[in-house]
């Protein structure tokens, strides 16, 4: 018997702008509600600016936003935690939020259920990380999702990845590409 078609895997990758994307890990809802604003101020920033939005004044104003939830009694957090990737004229970022608004920088990071294995992977190996192209980077992060998701295999169902670089706007790996991506992985694992 298949599962229905709404308890399938939820996309948790979402493109904010040219040079930003985000991915959540708690309620659906609280997420789209965060990437609309955070849209917005992309928007409103390039219109003023003329320029896209900087990383971390961007993650700025969601802290803001965020820490104003929690000093209301009527008003509830943010039910998600963020990753948001992104790069500017400062070079590249990695940042989580939480939803108690407080935010940090990262080279590596793993959130959600299960994350404590990847988190493991990735501090074993992230000082290789800055000599590392963008297809070995991709390598990385599967296999830290590879060592977090131990009994259930990595598909492209169960899978998305998104990059981002000075070079390339944030987009999400086709599944051709991350089915590409998730053998290689897998053979190295069985070498």
């Amino acid at each position: 018997m298949s599962p229905h078609e709404l308890a399938s895997h939820q996309e948790k990758v979402f493109d904010i702008d040219d040079h930003l994307g985000m991915v959540f890990s708690g309620l659906t809802a609280d997420a789209r509600y965060i990437c609309k604003f955070m849209r917005n101020e992309s928007l409103n920033y390039w219109y003023a600016h003329g320029s896209q939005h900087p990383v971390e004044r961007m993650v700025n104003k969601l802290s803001k936003k965020s820490q104003a939830k929690t000093c209301h009694p009527s008003k509830r957090p943010f039910g998600v935690g963020l990753l948001l990737a992104g790069v500017d004229e400062t070079g590249t970022h990695l940042f989580e939020t939480c939803p108690s608004a407080n935010f940090y920088e990262y080279t590596a990071m793993a959130i959600g259920a299960k994350c404590q294995s990847a988190k493991t992977y990735l501090e074993k190996n992230f000082e290789n990380f800055k000599s590392l192209g963008r297809d070995d980077l991709i390598k990385h992060g599967v296999k830290a999702l590879r060592a977090s998701a131990q009994e259930e295999e990595l598909t492209i169902h169960n899978v998305s990845v998104g990059v981002v670089s000075a070079t390339e706007k944030f987009r999400v790996l086709t599944p051709a590409e991350l089915q590409e991506v998730l053998n290689q992985t897998q053979e190295n694992m069985q070498v």
